[in-house]
Order: structure tokens, then C-alpha cells, then sequence
């Protein structure tokens, strides 16, 4: 399943490189248009994600996950191989459209394993699978990049598709899925207004999808910006590779910690690990605005990433605790769509702050969220722990 979700996040990261050089082969087109474009295309994915992977996790919960991994597995390589024939942008767009409804197989993905796995082994379980996910989105862009310099866009297309769908084959084949008697006969179907209902009364819960949204917005609000900052530092020609180095860099250092944050949630509690993440997160990504070389930011974005490691299959973890399993593929496909909201959203307010004030500013900005994000998880674990304190005195 790891091997699944690397080849399935490197599939929606991997046209990074070649996108704009993709639309220019459709035709003579203006350098504003094809980076106008290219924005479009890759964006629009997680835009319609954002919407239907509530849905997706709804189907899971009630006609089983393995089938849904399947449907969208084999889905996402549907989509992948279209794209290597196609003769137009709107074509590519509404494949990459296309591709955004199928992209319900990650989440799905944890709440299956999540579903089959001990409460207390959580955190280790889902950081590990989520160490496929993670390295899959670091290193797609570079397996897109190699592909296409050696084989031509078609054939890149062309040979990701066979993986993905290889790769699903496996997760056909050689997963099983044991549905509890509790999840099989349980009398109370909930409906979406009551699991959305389920959510919002649990304000940890609650608050654990806020932070998968301010997360990822402001992970990705520098992104757009990284090239031009690191060109205000030096006068360098290899710019576009050090700008890729210090966004990469953060992918790195979330490989190498999201197993050992899950490890430690699964002993002193999964909130309090989101708490110390959320709180480092913000230290380490403040002094990004006052670097003077490099490697300075280097270090920086590797040390964030390795914070922002703990917080993924934290989150996950706490949903597996907090919410019935009967919706909780559903509970977990909402936390994705926040995420998915973030990574829309986080590139246009990066783009934004940077526009009136300057780059500098997005690290402020960004910083204030992730205290701002710590500070109001406090507030409501401890207002979690009167509650509880007060209802036991009451008994």
C-alpha cells in the first residue's frame, strides 16, 4: 500500500517540470497564456478533489474501501495515459479534471489501513504508510522530469499510467479488507448533514481539519514565490535548481520523521504531538525571512519539514480515535478535502502578499497562522479536559 500511494502522489506532482512545455507543443501561444494555463491545468485537480473526496469516503464506508482504491486507482491511470494523446489544453484540462474526481485513492488509503489497525498503533501504521505519500510528492516531479527528457511527454505519460495501474493490480490482489460485524450491521446510517453534524460537535475534531488546511496553505503559499526569493539572495544561472532544492528539501525532512512523530502520538497522544508540531512549525518557518544565503534557507525548510512530518498522521490517527469506523473514511475524505483547499488556496495568498507587500511578508503571514493554529488547539484541548474533569465530577 505504501508503493501504491508513492506512485499515485508522484502521479499528481510529476507534470510540475514539463507542464508549460507540454502546452507549448499544441500550438504558438503567448508566454502569458501558457503560464496562465499551466496554473489552470494543475490546479483544477485538487480544486475538484476538494469537493468529491468527502463522497468518495462516504462510498468507502458503506460499499467497502478496497473497492473504492481500486475504482480510483485504475481511474488516476485512465486519466494519465489520455494525457499523453491529447491535441489541446481544454483536453488536458478536462482530463486533469477528470483526474481530480478519481483522486480519492490516498485518503481512501489510510482509512483502510486506519480501519484495520489497532487504535494504539495508529500513529506508527499511518506514518509509515504516509512516508509513501510523502516521498511520492517529492519525488514526482524529479521522476516526470528524467521521463520526459528521455523518452518524449507521450511515452511519460504513457509508462506512469502502467505503474499506477500495476500498482492498483497489487492492491487488487494481494490486499484484504476484513470489515468488522459492528461497520457490516450497524442499525445508525448517519447522513452527510449528520457526520458533517458529527464533525463540527467535536471541536478538537474540528480543529484537527482546520489545521490540515493551514498546513497546507501555508506550505504552499511560498511555493510560487521560492524561485524569485532565492534570486534576490545570489546571482547564480542554476536558480531554478537551488529554488527546487529549498522547496524539496521540506519533502526530505518530513520522510524522515513522519514514522517517529507517529510513534511518539501513539504514546503521549496524538493532540499534544499536533500541538509541539503546529508550535515548531512556526518557529522554524519565521526565520525563512531573514536568511542571507542558501544554505541558511536549506536548513530552514529541512527542519520545518521535519515538524510538518508529525501533524499528517497525527491528524489521521486522531480521527481513527475520535470518530465510529462506520464513517470514518467519510470523516477522513473531508480532512483531504481540506488539505486539497490548501493547496489551491495557499499559492493564490502567497501570490497575493507577496504582490502588495513583499515575499518576506508570506513568511510572517504564514508563521502567524501556525501559532495562531497552535495557540487555538490549546484553547480547545483544555477546554476539552474541563469538560471531561467536570462531567466526571458530576457522576
Amino acid at each position: 500500500m505504501c508503493l501504491a500511494n508513492f506512485f499515485v502522489a508522484a502521479s499528481a506532482t510529476m507534470v510540475l517540470p514539463f507542464l508549460s512545455l507540454y502546452i507549448e507543443t499544441f500550438g504558438e501561444y503567448s508566454d502569458a497564456y501558457v503560464q496562465r494555463w499551466s496554473g489552470f491545468v494543475f490546479g483544477i485537480t485538487f480544486l475538484i478533489a476538494f469537493f468529491v473526496s468527502p463522497f468518495w469516503g462516504r462510498f468507502g464506508d458503506k460499499f467497502g474501501r478496497k473497492k473504492i482504491l481500486v475504482i480510483t486507482g485504475f481511474g488516476i491511470a485512465f486519466s494519465i495515459y489520455l494525457m499523453g494523446y491529447v491535441s489541446s489544453v481544454i483536453d488536458l484540462f478536462v482530463l486533469r479534471l477528470f483526474m481530480g474526481i478519481v483522486t480519492g485513492f490516498i485518503p481512501m488509503s489510510m482509512a483502510l489501513i486506519s480501519s484495520q489497525t489497532k487504535k494504539e498503533e495508529a500513529g506508527r501504521v499511518l506514518g509509515t504508510l504516509q512516508m509513501g505519500t510523502v516521498s511520492g510528492g517529492l519525488f514526482g516531479p524529479l521522476i516526470g522530469g528524467a521521463l520526459a527528457d528521455s523518452v518524449g511527454f507521450t511515452y511519460t505519460f504513457l509508462i506512469t499510467a502502467i505503474v499506477i495501474a500495476g500498482a492498483t493490480t497489487v492492491v487488487l490482489i494481494g490486499i484484504k479488507e476484513v470489515r468488522t460485524e459492528q461497520v457490516i450491521k450497524e442499525k445508525e446510517k448517519r447522513s452527510m448533514v449528520e457526520v458533517l453534524q458529527l464533525i463540527i460537535q467535536n471541536r478538537v475534531l474540528m480543529m484537527v481539519m482546520i489545521i490540515s488546511f493551514i498546513i497546507q496553505t501555508a506550505n504552499f503559499s511560498i511555493q510560487p514565490q521560492l524561485a524569485l526569493y532565492v534570486n534576490q539572495m545570489m546571482t547564480v544561472e542554476n536558480v531554478a535548481f537551488l529554488a527546487g532544492l529549498a522547496f524539496s528539501v521540506t519533502g526530505l525532512g518530513n520522510l524522515t520523521a513522519t514514522r517517529s512523530w507517529g510513534i511518539l502520538g501513539d504514546r503521549i497522544g496524538h493532540d499534544k504531538v499536533l500541538l509541539i508540531c503546529l508550535t515548531l512549525a512556526g518557529l522554524f518557518f519565521l526565520p525563512q525571512a531573514f536568511v542571507t544565503n542558501i544554505w541558511q534557507l536549506v536548513v530552514l525548510r529541512f527542519l520545518f519539514g521535519v515538524q510538518i512530518g508529525g501533524i499528517i498522521p497525527c491528524a489521521t490517527a486522531y480521527i481513527r480515535r475520535a470518530v465510529p469506523l462506520s464513517v470514518q473514511g467519510e470523516v477522513l475524505g473531508y480532512n483531504q478535502s481540506f488539505r486539497f483547499l490548501g493547496n489551491v488556496v495557499g499559492p493564490v495568498v502567497g501570490g497575493i502578499i507577496s504582490g502588495y507587500w513583499s515575499i518576506t511578508s508570506v513568511f510572517y503571514i504564514s508563521s502567524t497562522l501556525f501559532f495562531f493554529a497552535a495557540i487555538s488547539l490549546l484553547i480547545v484541548l483544555k477546554w476539552q479536559d474541563s469538560h471531561v474533569n467536570k462531567s466526571s465530577a458530576n457522576v
